[in-house]
């Protein structure tokens, strides 16, 4: 169905060529996952089926790219339309309509189906992927999460051959991303339908790929096989892999159920042990201090009541990973906090101004925020201008936001244009901007998304170290390993409404949907990442007494619990 036949990309002002050597075919009906590294060429390999790659992107296309004997370098992306469809990392690129149904239309309507055909499709995509309720809604009043299906739903509806999504499930709460994921596998089962999709989620995917193609990092050519051999050899793996590499299990799991089987000897030797804490800041007085206080708060975003008498403290050294459904009001709280929301009731204080009737001068010093489109934030021709104008507007010493970006996501040129960065490469360089000023609130709305597992772990490192220096930290996301690994509390939203708060462990071992892929395996209630586990299996080793203290997620002073 689909056929490399050694291709190399390569664009303007690039020293190497993005992908090289590639020459692989990809049978009908297969679900083919790419994996590798942030910058690695995934990207620009999904555009060279679709044809993007160069009818749109630009750059040199060598060697013959085929989807159903048709050649891209002869096919542009709309002569190829009614056999691929495309869903790229960014939703809000894809629509051309204003609501959601006419948005599932549109393809068909290009295509020039049937009414009644179109009727039957829509109806079909909305119950698939659960957006009935959403149906008249305008799409700029939806949530990321809630776009993403969007954009999925409307490539769906065209019945394409082969469907080629990039970062599908990035945007989306682990309930509605097995949705999507299990539509996929309807569409691979059942239609045939051949998918090649790119996802640094692996834990939420690799189980259901029959195929996974691994670039090892930029101009490699990649090397394709079944998942069990791709994850042996991937630098980029899900926990539940590097939970099975740390154990020595073989065959290596790529399942929380293939986990489970062959954890009872790990379950036994961890039962002497409990999660060594972090070690906690010395904050004195200043740890108590609150960065941020919510009472009553209440919004209203249009006919959508988005936040209902919402309280929240977040300390200085404190991490909060906000979590729940899509729309359920995590970025709605955060641009309240921020002050890009006028509140409908209640109060916002943040240093001691109310952030909506403060002005940006000002604020840059207290709070900074990621949003979840990075672009939002970048306005520069270049990194290395975007790096400069961030330290001049923080009054920061030259060089220190392009440190910050080095740290986050190393060998990104600084004479590269934001535009041209992948996703994951533009956040960091966000996220690079935010720090530049030193808030000491520091918000983030769904950090990790585009970023591989090593440039999150740099990301843990840094949050770890601002919240250890005083800043305190909210993060919106729908990665729970994530909030396993930094976050003290965890605050669940839904409808608004704050219906659990508590420290990190009690609340996301309590629910299937939240909990991260150790804590699943183990099923203590305490162990809850990979480095946690390494710890107390090398301890062991080295003779260490056990540790049995709480874990930093269970700190005395991260919160007490409620739950509604």
């Amino acid at each position: 169905m689909i056929r490399f036949e050694q291709v190399s990309v390569s664009y303007d002002g690039a020293t190497d060529p993005a992908i090289d050597g590639v020459d692989l075919t990809v049978p009908e009906g297969e679900l083919c996952l790419l994996v590798g590294p942030s910058g690695a060429g995934k990207s620009t390999l999904l555009g060279a089926v679709s044809g993007l790659v160069p009818h749109f992107t630009g750059g040199t296309l060598r060697g013959r790219v085929t989807v159903a004997g048709r050649d891209t370098r002869t096919h542009k992306p709309r002569e190829l339309a009614d056999v691929v469809g495309t869903v790229g990392q960014d939703p809000q690129a894809h629509f051309v309509t204003d609501t959601v149904e006419d948005e599932l239309a549109y393809g068909m309507e290009s295509l020039g189906l049937a009414p009644a055909v179109m009727r039957r499709r829509v109806e079909e995509t909305l119950d698939l992927l659960g957006l009935a309720d959403l149906r008249d809604r305008p799409i700029g009043t939806l949530s990321g999460g809630q776009q993403q299906r969007v954009a999925i739903g409307s490539v769906l509806t065209t019945h394409p051959r082969v469907l080629v999504l990039d970062e599908p499930t990035s945007a989306l709460d682990p309930g509605a991303a097995e949705e999507v994921l299990a539509v996929l596998q309807r569409l691979v089962h059942d239609l045939g339908t051949t998918v090649l999709l790119a996802e640094h989620r692996l834990e939420r995917v690799v189980q259901y790929a029959d195929r996974v193609l691994l670039l090892p990092a930029a101009g490699v050519p990649p090397v394709i096989g079944s998942p069990a051999e791709m994850m042996a050899l991937s630098p980029v793996h899900p926990p539940v892999v590097a939970l099975g590499r740390l154990a020595g299990w073989r065959p290596l799991p790529l399942s929380v159920r293939d986990a489970r089987r062959q954890a009872g000897p790990l379950r036994e030797r961890l039962a002497g042990h409990a999660p060594r804490p972090s070690p906690a800041p010395d904050g004195g007085a200043d740890r108590a201090r609150p960065a941020v206080e919510a009472e009553g708060l209440s919004l209203r975003r249009g006919r959508t009541e988005a936040l209902r008498r919402v309280d929240l403290v977040v300390r200085r050294h404190e991490t909060v990973a906000l979590m729940g459904r899509n729309g359920a009001g995590k970025s709605s709280l955060l641009g309240a906090l921020i002050g890009m929301h006028r509140p409908d009731g209640g109060s916002v204080d943040v240093g001691g101004v109310a952030p909506h009737r403060t002005s940006p001068g000002r604020l840059i010093h207290r709070v900074g925020l990621v949003p979840q489109d990075p672009r939002d934030l970048l306005y520069a021709d270049t990194v290395a201008a975007e790096s400069a104008a961030a330290d001049g507007d923080a009054g920061a010493a030259p060089g220190t936001c392009r440190a910050l970006l080095d740290e986050l996501l190393p060998d990104v040129a600084g004479g590269s244009h934001p535009r041209d960065l992948s996703e994951g490469q533009r956040l960091a360089l966000a996220l690079a901007v935010v720090l530049t000023s030193r808030p000491p609130l520091l918000l983030l709305d769904e950090p990790t998304r585009g970023l591989d597992y090593a440039a999150k772990e740099r990301l843990v490192g840094i949050v770890r170290r601002l919240a250890s220096e005083g800043h305190a930290i909210v993060l919106a996301t729908h990665d729970v390993e994530l909030a396993a690994e930094v976050a003290d509390r965890v605050v669940i939203l839904a409808g608004g409404e704050v219906v659990a708060d508590g420290r990190t462990a009690e609340v996301v071992t309590s629910s299937p949907a939240f909990a991260p892929q150790v804590a699943k395996v183990v099923a203590d209630g305490q162990w809850l990442t990979v480095s946690q586990v390494s710890r107390a299996l090398a301890a062991e080793r080295s003779g260490t007494p056990a540790d049995h203290r709480a874990d930093r997620t269970a700190a005395p002073d991260a919160g007490s619990s409620r739950v509604r």
